[in-house]
């Protein structure tokens, strides 16, 4: 083992010294080099800085419950029919940092819209129904949604495993569905599933 470290050794000083000769390289000056003494001047008469510390943070998708404007939506969605239930959320970005702690910024404001119902196929009712939520939540005033319109998260539900969800993009239904209504306005959001062949 130490014979094949100490040709290692040689063959390696060679191919150093061979690539000096051939570059032109000449010996060092000695006063160039640099020393442990003159390391050691450098640190004590020279006082270091430190760098501040990266403060930045660490970007993730969330969600944050908005308790007032549900309060509101949930409210007026009851109003249209009192079996129903609504809620909004904030969808954004936390910022976290180091020591844990986070803000928000929201990038788009999302309602969930619940409605029991005993048909599953009532495509006229259905859109009827979408039309008063959707008019309803274009009506709440710009200041209190915060970020972007989102989406509105329909889920008429007949059972625990009988259930028809989808979503509709406000904008689009303001740009290009607003004056639909019954099974149009139904069909313009909801895709159904693809059954397997």
């Amino acid at each position: 083992m130490k014979k094949r470290n100490l040709a290692i050794a040689i063959i390696l000083s060679a191919a150093v010294g061979l690539f000096a000769i051939k570059s032109g390289l000449t010996p060092v000056d000695e006063k160039s080099v640099v020393t442990n003494t003159d390391i050691a001047e450098l640190i004590s008469t020279d006082t270091l800085t430190p760098s501040p510390a990266y403060e930045g943070c660490a970007y993730m998708w969330a969600y944050h419950d908005s308790p007032e404007l549900t309060e509101k939506v949930d409210t007026a969605i009851r109003a249209i029919d009192p079996e129903a239930s609504a809620t909004a959320e904030l969808f954004g970005e936390d910022c976290v940092y180091e020591d844990g702690s986070s803000t928000f910024s929201t990038m788009e404001t999302d309602f969930y819209v619940q409605l029991p119902v005993d048909d599953l196929k009532d495509e006229e009712a259905f859109g009827n129904w979408m039309a008063q939520v959707l008019s309803t939540i274009v009506q709440i005033p710009e200041d209190e949604i915060q970020g972007n319109y989102g989406f509105v998260e329909f889920s008429f539900i007949k059972s625990d495993i009988e259930r028809l969800i989808f979503r509709a993009p406000i904008a689009t239904y303001i740009t290009e569905a607003k004056e639909k209504t019954g099974a149009e306005l139904f069909r313009f959001f909801y895709t159904p599933p693809v059954n397997p062949t």
